[in-house]
């Protein structure tokens, strides 16, 4: 049966639930989504002036000019993870760190970072890809999938 609370066991509960509330963050959605947009909107700049160096200092055309601003954001975000200072933007920034490309080489660099102690092959060869390997899996099997829907579309004649 069930026997009835004690005090002491009231008291032990609703002190716990004060500490819980004292140490449960709070969150400002607002303050988060401008952080995201500020700091997402200066890696798009960075990208941009990249762009713009890449085409009209350097002379290269639309394609290639983009696959230097690729190139080099990739570059410098795993720079920064590996000078641990991308994280720190990742908690200021959030999603506007996370999302862009940047995010994406920060999520292979990291674990490298991490599991260096553990030698070349079981620290950075096993784990380099513990977060971006199932990005790139699905992105070619969905790649896979999608042209093989094309070529049976077009051997239909449909497309």
């Amino acid at each position: 049966m069930n026997e009835p609370k004690s005090e002491e066991q009231l008291n032990l509960e609703k002190d716990y639930e004060e500490y819980v509330k004292q140490i449960t963050p709070t969150h400002n959605l607002f303050l988060q989504m401008l952080r995201a947009f500020i700091t997402g909107g200066i890696i798009c700049v960075i990208g941009q002036c990249l762009l713009t160096f890449a085409s009209d200092y350097l002379g290269m055309d639309k394609e290639m000019s983009g696959s230097f601003c690729s190139l080099i954001l990739v570059f410098l975000s795993v720079l920064l993870t590996g000078f641990n200072i991308y994280p720190s933007i990742v908690k200021f920034g959030g999603a506007g760190a996370l999302v862009p490309i940047t995010g994406f080489a920060n999520s292979v660099a990291a674990p490298a970072v991490e599991f260096k102690k553990e030698g070349q092959v079981f620290g950075v060869g096993c784990k380099i890809f513990t977060i971006a390997g199932p990005v790139i899996l699905y992105g070619i099997f969905t790649s896979w999938v999608l042209g093989l829907i094309y070529w049976i579309l077009k051997v239909m004649g449909i497309v």
